[in-house]
């Protein structure tokens, strides 16, 4: 099931969707006004909202680069084709998990977690579509605890995993930036 390229700048214009430096296009909705304040951090340093939520769109081919956060992020679907999340724990463990319309798709789940520190990539499982999903991040998301993967040492790191690391991985020269 192809997708309309209108159907997709609907979505982006209707949700107030910028491309996200990861890859595909995001909108923060939420950001609790209660702070949490990181394990182990010094007082004023480390402190960050309790929660954090966003829109997120892969269309058209686009994919989630490889990344890592600090904190457990919780993926929502709401529209389009599912999706695979993969992620590599710190021992080098490859998970995939597909999310999607339960109901329609079986085999996908309405909700999937990515714990803390996790390396992780997304994409559609069929390219030519789009997938709608949302992203729940606690303790909140700040662009200074984000990392997109050097290619080169996260395939160093975890060999086994070359090809699905070249497939989502982003080249340092081509990488985007978040201004």
């Amino acid at each position: 099931m192809a997708v309309a390229h209108n159907e997709v700048e609907e979505l982006i214009r209707r949700f107030g969707l910028e491309p996200h430096p990861e890859g595909g296009y995001y909108s923060e909705t939420y950001r609790a006004d209660t702070f949490v304040q990181r394990e182990g951090a010094t007082p004023g340093e480390g402190t960050r909202a309790a929660s954090t939520a966003i829109y997120f769109l892969l269309a058209q081919g686009a994919y989630s680069a490889w990344h890592r956060i600090r904190s457990d992020e919780l993926w929502h679907f709401y529209a389009g084709s599912p999706i695979e999340i993969h992620s590599i724990d710190e021992r080098g463990v490859l998970s995939t998990r597909k999310l999607g319309h339960a109901l329609d798709h079986p085999g996908t789940v309405f909700q999937a977690v990515v714990p803390a520190g996790h390396w992780f990539a997304a994409r559609c499982c069929d390219p030519s579509t789009y997938a709608l999903v949302g992203c729940t991040v606690a303790p909140g998301f700040e662009f200074s605890e984000f990392e997109i993967a050097d290619v080169d040492a996260l395939i160093e790191q975890f060999p086994l995993h070359r090809a699905l690391i070249e497939l989502l991985g982003k080249r340092a020269t081509v990488a985007a930036k978040k201004d």
